[in-house]
């Protein structure tokens, strides 16, 4: 069944696939995407690849350095952002597609009568609090979600490989794979195998964007006062307890370099090669079967968020596409296309339930 789709990634800072950019995997040159919140320049790139554009190296220089060569990574999504000020307003905007991941996430802080459309920044005037400095280590969140159900596709053993994720991968994972909306999100400061504060580099020899755990000199201070680690496994084990990651604080106006690795999906395989289990995740991608219901495309996306407001910074997203559907030089045909726009639809749908279950049970709360 693999061999009849081919993948697309792309990225954009919400879930309009429409708005985002074709990123050029396993090509040094990041990819820079800003909207009114972040400025953000990424890099993907993906060890044995066969997706598009067409003419894609099958690897990275990235993949030959340390500790990526011992590790046997698949897969590496490095971010270098800097997050905005949020504009003041004492108004809040109505809801739009972005709003698709508002109430129906308990991974927010927040009651779900009380979330605001991904569209809309947090205000420092409405608030009625201090002006925010950036955001909270508890706050920034990364990791998937999904537009369908999986409840029903998941496999024997699931729990078991949960299990194995949590204590092998990340202990700071959580997620509701039985949801309407499925998600497991993790908070940045744990889920992110490399963080430097400041700008990193830019190596061709190395893949592009490159960084070392730590910061440069005012980033490791900015780290020693807040009390984190130096090196990546103590400063995932540091964030797991809530008390350290709100002294962290993304602040707005610096620079920090994020980079997500292992060696688990292989994406040329769509497996997950987890200690002692392995899912064929193409039976589960996006929700939908694809030996069942072979759809013209299906998704698997990556989201850097915020736990408090819902609204997404960037939106990472590889597509499956029919390879029937896909046009010599990588565009789409119309068939490919239609499907887009129907989950594009679907997005819509989902975000206008979840503002409307947000205002009936504010309207509860009330009368209660």
């Amino acid at each position: 069944m693999a061999e009849k789709y081919i993948i697309r990634v792309t990225a954009g800072t919400d879930y309009d696939l429409d708005r985002h950019s074709v990123i050029p995997v396993n090509l040094h040159e990041p990819v820079k995407i800003s909207s009114d919140l972040i400025d953000a320049e990424l890099n993907v790139r993906v060890q044995n690849y066969h997706g598009l554009p067409r003419n894609s190296p099958n690897t990275s220089p990235y993949f030959s350095q340390e500790p990526h060569a011992t590790n046997k990574d698949q897969y590496s999504i490095a971010i270098r952002f800097t997050p905005k000020r949020p504009a003041t307003s004492s108004k809040s905007k109505g809801p739009s597609t972005e709003s698709s991941k508002s109430s129906s996430k308990s991974g927010s802080s927040q009651d779900p009568s009380s979330s605001r459309s991904s569209s809309t920044a947090p205000t420092e005037e409405s608030s009625g609090e201090e002006p925010a400095s950036g955001i909270s280590g508890e706050d920034l969140q990364f990791g998937n979600d999904f537009e369908h159900p999986i409840r029903d596709r998941l496999p024997p053993g699931f729990s078991y490989a949960m299990n194995i994720v949590k204590w092998w991968i990340d202990p700071g994972l959580e997620g509701d794979a039985y949801a309407d909306q499925p998600y497991l999100y993790g908070p940045a400061l744990s889920s992110f195998n490399t963080i430097h504060v400041g700008s990193g580099e830019v190596n061709p020899e190395k893949g592009g964007l490159w960084f070392e755990e730590g910061g440069d000199e005012g980033g490791v201070k900015e780290r020693q006062d807040v009390g984190a680690p130096g090196t990546a496994k103590d400063r995932m084990k540091w964030a797991l307890k809530p008390a350290n990651k709100s002294r962290w604080v993304f602040q707005y106006g610096n620079t920090y370099c994020l980079d997500f690795f292992n060696p688990y999906l292989d994406f040329n395989e769509f497996s997950l090669r987890l200690p002692g289990f392995t899912l064929p995740i193409m039976k589960y991608w996006d929700g939908q079967s694809l030996r069942t219901n072979p759809k013209r495309s299906h998704t698997l996306r990556y989201v850097l968020r915020n736990r408090s407001t819902d609204q997404p910074y960037l939106v990472i997203v590889f597509t499956l596409y029919l390879k029937e559907d896909v046009n010599e030089d990588g565009s789409l045909k119309p068939a490919a296309l239609e499907e887009t726009k129907k989950g594009k639809v679907a997005t819509e749908e989902s975000a206008d339930v979840a503002v409307e279950t947000a205002d009936l049970k504010k309207d509860e709360d009330h009368q209660a």
